[in-house]
Order: C-alpha cells, then structure tokens, then sequence
C-alpha cells in the first residue's frame, strides 16, 4: 500500500523480532509515520476499537495538535498511537498519549514501544515540556511498554468521566 502524505519517518530504535515465512526470527523495521490524511487513518481502522468514520477522522486532522503515528511493516498498518497537546496558561504545552494499538498478531515485539518513543519525540520536537498517558493499573501489558519506553509512574490517580447523549 503506498502511503501518501508523509511528514516524518521514525526508524525503530531496534529491530521488531517478526517471523520469516519458515518460522525463524528475523529483524525487521517498522517505520513510523504520521497520519495525514483521511485514507491513512482508515487503513488503520482495525487497530482502532471501532470503524473510523470520515467526518471524524478529517474533524481529527483538522484540529490543531491532534496527530496520528502509524507503524508499517511490509506497507501494511500494524500499530498506531495517537496524541493530542494541550496548552495551559500556567504550564506550557504538554503531549497526552490517548491511545496505543498493536494489531494483535505483531505484539510483544516492541512496535509500542517504537510507536510511544515516536510520539515522545514528536512531542519534544514540537516544544512540549512532558507527555502523559493514564492507564489501568491492571494492565500490565500497557504498564510495561510505557516503562520500557521510559515512562516513570506519578502514583495513583482517579479518572471521572461523564457521558453526553
């Protein structure tokens, strides 16, 4: 699949250890790309938890410090991370990772952690002073990736919602 709209690639920072076709190990490099358009973000759309609809996902590329990083192997979407910044008067810019997805079949082979690197990065790049993410303590997986990306834990906090219908 050609991808088109490229602003930056990140190459991964050691090898994601995929499989040949007889079975053996072998490295391979994902590249990491941001998102630019509409078609990018709905190739992708199996990593999200439900289908990506247009008018959102142009509503996403339109809204200024919302950005999309999607890993490849082979030309084909095996993982993504997206990240919105923030601005406060008294604080500065910082990064929220709002969501991480590895397409179940590459995980465990550190794309999250390329993929987490990446959007830190970026998020260096474009003059933010941190990046946060929330997580559930019992997901380990999630908890893992984040510190082996060296992400530290601030302790224990409470996320309240509220639902608009």
């Amino acid at each position: 699949m050609e991808v088109s709209g490229v602003l930056k690639e990140y190459e991964a920072a050691g090898p994601y250890r995929g499989g040949s076709s007889e079975g053996s190990p072998m490295d391979i490099r994902p590249v990491v790309r941001q998102a630019t358009t509409v078609a990018e973000l709905a190739a992708a759309e199996h990593l999200y938890d439900g289908p990506a609809r247009p008018d959102w996902a142009e509503r996403f590329l339109a809204a200024p410090g919302h950005l999309m990083l999607i890993a490849y192997l082979g030309g084909e979407p095996v993982g993504m991370v997206s990240g919105i910044e923030m601005t406060h008067p008294d604080k500065g810019t910082e990064m929220c990772l709002y969501e991480l997805s590895v397409d179940e079949a590459h995980r465990r082979r550190g794309i999250g952690r390329v993929l987490t690197r990446a959007l830190a990065e970026t998020a260096k790049e474009r003059g933010c002073y941190g990046m946060w993410v929330g997580v559930d303590r019992d997901n380990d997986a999630a908890l893992a990736t984040y510190r082996s990306a060296q992400a530290r834990d601030d302790g224990d906090f409470a996320m309240l919602t509220w639902t608009f219908e």
